[in-house]
């Protein structure tokens, strides 16, 4: 029987990565933010960190039967913003697809050639649209593939309007049914940045943004959302946003994203809301957009009813907007990735050359697939080590009260910690929330998100349906809040992941966890550097130093410091 073929998917840009697919299986998607406490967001531009991160993971640039390069946006002039830097740090523009899809099924699968030295040698590869690999990152990885089920997909991304395509797998076709309203993904972003919680100065934003301009936006949307919360929404102010729509008319670039923000602020101003209140109307306000423009679009296209969605896009990330559609009843199922943002921009690539390639839609995976963890030699002065299972973790909890970093096997994919770069507490106190900002120097206001067994979540939480990912909005069931006030948000309302057997390592520490305390949920919370993404290692946690424990791959490691003394000075984690 022939080896399978292996496809290199690349993101160069912002959230840059390198992934592997052989056959239909992934082998791994290596983000550059996970490496080395790298900066969030980092790109992977540099051709022998590409090299190295295959070899790494035990291929070679000759294993390659292809090379997919995610596309991009284009300069006012027409530049490419995308580069890859040889070994002599010479930056060489690299001419890609663009970043949006014409509606049609057009050629979205054809996608663009040419040659850059993306693996230290002249390298031939195919790029396809941004859009277009962020659509098949979701639907080849979601149960519709597995089941060959024709299926809709959103994309809806920072600088881009919502946009739907079906994908038939039968026909091994994408085609792009157009514009799902006219609003741009960054006018959530752009309008919260105007409130004293996310404010930025714009002028040093141009001035230090480069390319398309939005990289200072990438924190707002995640801290807004938490901070929405903290009110409850206006229908007066939905109504103004509505008006100052119809005037400004399309708001899907940034300058009339702008334009529409101030003129919202302004006519909203004799109000006299919170930016709470008006951070949860603009909320309120493009979900509904968003969910009347998939109606319109739908009623035109009655052969699609009944069809499942999966959505894609850096907007997939907003719990509330999720799990509204899901709630909605109009789709058969709704699928999000764990990394519906640019994190799965390679793995995109990498899937529309899979599909290109051999007409197959339905990747194998896990998300267990990004770097393995480093081991640790002897451990700092101050510091021991010992053997420990992870039940016994589970006593270290209960009987200690004190969080734990996880750092252990292959991290999680996409931006959510599910386990193996977690600070893991237990929720059984309201200041252990508080205790957990405060180590990871995240505002007040932020929450902290629930684990749960699988099998539990129906009763602690409403819905309670199985999210392994974090993507879908939850409420705390009345009689668990009092329980577990630790993962309880300001509205009671939870981002919660439940754990099956998939997930081992955090099925064992929960079940053993249970076993001893009644309860089957814990607190979990992302352990990484402030600015930098997940944990390589242990060794990043002991010299961070706001935690008295950490374990990795069956050690524990004890500090004989009170947490937080001696830690790097403003290395407090956040995300």
């Amino acid at each position: 029987m022939p080896t399978p073929e292996v496809w290199c998917g690349l993101k160069l840009t912002h959230d840059g990565g390198v992934a592997a697919i052989e056959g239909n299986r992934l082998l791994f998607s290596i983000e550059a933010e996970k490496l080395e406490n790298r900066p969030r967001h980092a790109t992977m531009h540099e051709a022998a960190d590409i090299v190295a991160q295959l070899a790494a993971n035990g291929l070679a640039p000759g294993d390659l039967a292809g090379v997919a390069v995610d596309g991009w946006a284009r300069g006012a002039q027409g530049e490419t913003w995308v580069e890859v830097a040889d070994a002599a740090g010479t930056l060489h523009p690299v001419e890609v697809a663009g970043y949006h899809d014409e509606p049609g099924a057009g050629r979205l699968l054809t996608g663009v050639t040419g040659n850059a030295p993306l693996l230290g040698a002249p390298t031939p590869f195919r790029s396809f649209s941004h859009a277009t690999d962020h659509a098949l990152s979701s639907y080849c990885t979601s149960p519709f593939a597995a089941r060959r089920q024709r299926a809709l997909i959103t994309v809806w991304d920072g600088g881009m309007v919502p946009c739907l395509y079906v994908f038939d797998p039968e026909r091994v076709s994408l085609e792009c049914l157009g514009p799902v309203g006219s609003i741009s993904g960054a006018l959530f972003p752009i309008f919260c940045s105007h409130f004293a919680p996310f404010k930025i100065d714009h002028g040093t934003r141009r001035a230090n943004d480069p390319g398309p301009g939005l990289e200072a936006l990438l924190p707002i949307a995640g801290k807004a959302m938490a901070y929405a919360a903290l009110d409850t929404v206006s229908e007066e102010a939905v109504a103004v946003m509505a008006a100052v729509t119809e005037e400004i008319g399309l708001v899907d670039a940034a300058i009339p994203a702008y334009l529409w923000s101030r003129r919202v602020l302004t006519r909203t101003a004799p109000l006299g809301l919170s930016d709470a209140a008006l951070v949860g109307s603009i909320q309120e306000f493009l979900f509904r957009v968003f969910a009347a423009g998939l109606d319109g679009l739908l009623s035109r296209r009655p052969d699609l009813d009944g069809l499942p969605i999966c959505l894609s896009g850096g907007c997939a990330l907003n719990i509330k907007w999720n799990a509204g559609l899901r709630a909605s009843g109009r789709f058969a199922g709704v699928w999000v990735p764990p990394f519906p943002n640019d994190s799965g921009s390679a793995i995109g690539a990498a899937c529309t050359e899979m599909v290109r390639r051999t007409g197959r839609a339905d990747l194998e995976w896990s998300v267990f697939a990004g770097p393995g963890v480093r081991d640790v030699g002897q451990p700092p002065p101050g510091w021991s080590a010992q053997p420990c299972e992870i039940e016994e973790l589970a006593k270290i909890l209960e009987v200690h009260g004190e969080p734990v970093v996880v750092v252990s096997g292959r991290a999680e994919l996409g931006p959510r910690a599910l386990g193996h770069r977690s600070i893991i507490a237990p929720p059984t106190s309201a200041a252990m929330k508080d205790r957990l900002n405060a180590v990871k120097g995240r505002e007040p206001y932020r929450p902290v998100a629930p684990i749960c067994l699988e099998h539990r979540a129906p009763e602690v939480f409403d819905p309670g349906t199985p999210d392994p990912y974090m993507l879908f909005d939850h409420q705390i069931r009345p009689q668990w809040r009092s329980r577990i006030p630790a993962v309880a948000h300001v509205d009671n309302s939870a981002r919660l992941e439940t754990v099956g057997p998939d997930n081992e390592l955090m099925w064992r520490l929960l079940t053993a966890y249970e076993r001893s305390t009644g309860v089957p949920v814990l607190c979990n919370t992302s352990a990484n550097f402030r600015g930098s993404g997940f944990f390589p290692d242990a060794e990043s946690v002991m010299r961070w130093g706001q935690v008295r424990y950490v374990w990795s791959n069956g050690t524990l490691f004890t500090s004989d410091a009170d947490p937080g003394a001696g830690a790097d000075p403003g290395a407090g984690a956040a995300g």
